[in-house]
């Protein structure tokens, strides 16, 4: 894919991703510190209000991909950023948990929303072998938004005052409705025709696509691995100097921004992204295993294994990226595009809300065993969509790229 896409869905999709993470990256550097420093809540306070947000982003998954359905996604799409914009200003109100319940709720139930109706904009205005790429293309463009984000909210963090987080915050609300006036500015899409007497609920109630989405929502509990796991396991149960933290983060953000496309490159079938998916499982359980002996070595060796295990992690995720994209689009009813991928969508919003629960209880909790179970589930996972997704292969009604 060109380095600035000639389509212009991509292209405004590229533009308005590339700011809006930007102010993500800004204010997800610094809500922690906002939220129990200007905001006066506790971090358990914040931990709570993180998971029932979460929960409800789930729960809002599918009927935004049923709406992305019945109604141009792009102007839905613009809708949402503009509400979520809203959300992000309702946070400069927060001084307690009843301000701050409603307005994380409604911040996570937009952006879950507003996933899902993207990557509905991308199944119904893009050819079938342009959706993965396209997907690798934004996933990069959002890494290095949120990069130069987190760079930037280095000057808010050295400030440590309450202005210069409320400005955080109303410069990350402001890209939302850059984005929202990028967006605006496309062409109409239409909304696939459905047929008469058709069922509306098909996605759930389609247990191989089900299936699918199960099996990849365990994969993608990988980036626990990286957010909670790797951080406590670097401090709490090894030698290595924790700056190795950052330094493997640096390595993940790199390696998407220069590699994510290539490895996107082949997987362009059902079966090619089920064995990728085996592939992804077999480097994420590698990495476990490399992560696991870092414990009681001395710091340069550990932090050399450390590094080691998210080069390995990071192809895993790649890898397992493209898979899941591809299975999601090729395996969905070509006349419920948005239904299908708030099921998908739904079920990786599930797998992000248990993945630090599940790092913790097993990896940090048990240590060394802990990441043998962890490594058998990622390979596990990954086997099984060889065998899931051909029983989905079996089960369309329409012809799809096998």
């Amino acid at each position: 894919m060109r380095l600035v896409p000639t389509d212009p869905l991509v292209r405004r999709l590229a533009l308005s991703t590339l700011i809006n993470r930007f102010g993500s990256g800004l204010f997800m550097t610094t809500s922690a510190l906002f939220f129990t420093r200007s905001a006066g809540l506790s971090v358990g306070q914040v931990g709570l209000g993180l998971t029932i947000a979460g929960g409800c982003g789930v729960a809002a998954s599918i009927p935004a991909g049923h709406a992305a359905d019945r109604f141009d996604p792009r102007k839905l799409f613009v809708v949402l950023a503009v509400i979520e914009a809203a959300g992000m200003l309702s946070y400069t109100r927060v001084h307690s948990m009843v301000t701050f319940l409603p307005a994380i709720a409604v911040v996570a139930i937009v952006d879950q929303s507003s996933s899902a109706v993207r990557n509905t904009l991308i199944a119904v205005g893009l050819s079938p072998e342009r959706r993965t790429p396209t997907r690798a293309y934004l996933r990069v463009v959002t890494n290095l938004g949120i990069g130069a984000g987190a760079a930037v909210a280095a000057l808010a963090l050295q400030a440590d005052t309450r202005t210069a987080y409320l400005s955080v915050i109303v410069l990350n609300a402001l890209t939302f409705l850059v984005a929202a006036g990028l967006l605006a500015r496309l062409p109409l899409v239409a909304s696939p025709d459905r047929p008469d007497g058709g069922p509306r609920l098909r996605a759930l109630t389609d247990v191989p696509y089900l299936t699918v989405t199960g099996l990849n929502a365990v994969l993608t509990l990988q980036f626990g691995l990286l957010e909670v796991g790797l951080p406590l396991w670097i401090a709490g149960h090894t030698h290595a100097p924790r700056v190795i933290v950052s330094v493997v983060f640096l390595l993940n953000t790199t390696m998407i921004v220069l590699l994510q496309v290539h490895a996107t490159r082949r997987i362009d079938s059902i079966g090619s992204a089920g064995r990728a998916a085996r592939r992804s499982g077999l480097l994420l359980g590698l990495a476990c295993l490399v992560y696991a002996f870092a414990s009681g070595a001395t710091a340069w060796v550990a932090a050399v294994v450390l590094i080691a295990g998210g080069v390995v992690q990071t192809f895993g995720e790649m890898i397992s990226a493209a898979a899941g994209w591809t299975l999601s689009y090729d395996l969905a009813a070509p006349d419920s595009p948005g239904a299908y991928q708030g099921v998908f969508n739904g079920g990786f919003a599930a797998s992000q809300m248990l993945a630090p629960l599940v790092v913790t209880t097993t990896a940090i909790h048990l240590g060394r065993p802990g990441w043998l179970i962890l490594a058998a589930v990622f390979v596990g996972a990954g086997a099984a969509l060889v065998p899931a997704s051909r029983w989905a292969i079996r089960t369309r009604t329409v012809s799809v790229r096998a």
